[in-house]
């Protein structure tokens, strides 16, 4: 740890020289630091390529995240204050080594994951839902309400296509559950999908809409968007805004699908109903019957 912190702060300095920095900058220049430093005193080859791989992704990435979003074997994160980070690999949950060198690093890192998916978070707003360029959902929770420091939960979002076939393969249902859902879903029946947290309802409700004929529109209502259907040309994906500062221009999920239903839909897929917006959904399968 002093080792990187070292490194960090002298490549911070000699990057305060340059204006506009680019990623190829950064890297040569930590680099070139890692080798004074290895002058200095012996480096062995596997540190050194570790302390270049932190340092980098503590400038211009998502510090010790990083790490554990490429890691595909890891399905969750869990991020209880700065010094406690767990994860969940092959369905089983364990403490993590890594862990933010401060309070502050790890507000900075929820700050730019927030912003990146356009939301905002802070004492006056300390609940929010986002979600990374991958897909993967984030959900934050700051203190006042978070009492031990600030808490991220992240469910990576799995990179194979999440097919009925897949699902099959991975023994969630057997071949013929596969088929008669896919009959259902061919029918138009209305489906709802429910289950407890971590349960796999994203998962299925996935791979069930990679059943739904290529030449329909498809309108898809989220609060953070996570369905990926594959194949569908004449697609809507739609998403809730948060109020801002002011707590004004908010846009619920019970708007989008009255909205959607004035848009010519073949199948409205809502990802998540929690409040009032069950009975929007509700008279939306009403009036279509």
């Amino acid at each position: 740890m002093f080792c990187r912190e070292k490194l960090k702060e002298r490549v911070l300095h000699r990057a305060d020289l340059i204006c506009d920095i680019s990623d190829r900058q950064l890297l040569e220049l930590i680099e070139e630091e890692l080798q004074q430093m290895s002058e200095e005193g012996y480096l062995p080859l596997k540190y050194k390529y570790e302390l270049l791989k932190e340092v980098y992704n503590s400038l211009r990435r998502l510090d010790i995240l990083q790490d554990l979003l490429d890691d595909t074997s890891i399905t969750e994160i869990m991020i209880n204050g700065y010094q406690n980070v767990f994860v969940e690999i092959g369905g089983k949950l364990r403490r993590c080594h890594k862990k933010f060198s401060s309070e502050e690093k790890l507000y900075q890192v929820i700050q730019q994951i927030v912003a990146g998916a356009n939301r905002i978070v802070n004492e006056t707003n300390p609940i929010v839902d986002a979600r990374l360029p991958d897909g993967s959902r984030v959900n934050v929770m700051l203190p006042p309400v978070s009492l031990n420091g600030a808490a991220m939960t992240i469910r990576k979002f799995a990179g194979e296509p999440m097919t009925m076939e897949w699902l099959r393969e991975k023994g969630a249902f057997t071949h013929f559950t596969e088929q008669f859902l896919e009959i259902l879903v061919k029918a138009r029946y209305n489906i709802f999908i429910s289950g407890g947290t971590g349960s796999g309802k994203t998962t299925l409700l996935n791979g069930m809409s990679n059943c739904i004929p290529k030449d329909e529109r498809i309108i898809t209502i989220e609060d953070s968007a996570e369905l990926k259907l594959n194949g569908i040309e004449n697609l809507v994906r739609l998403e809730m805004r948060n109020a801002n500062i002011a707590g004004e221009n908010q846009i619920t999920i019970a708007q989008l699908i009255k909205a959607a239903l004035r848009s010519r839909p073949d199948r409205i897929i809502v990802g998540e109903v929690r409040g009032e917006e069950a009975l929007s959904m509700l008279n939306a399968i009403i009036c279509t019957i």
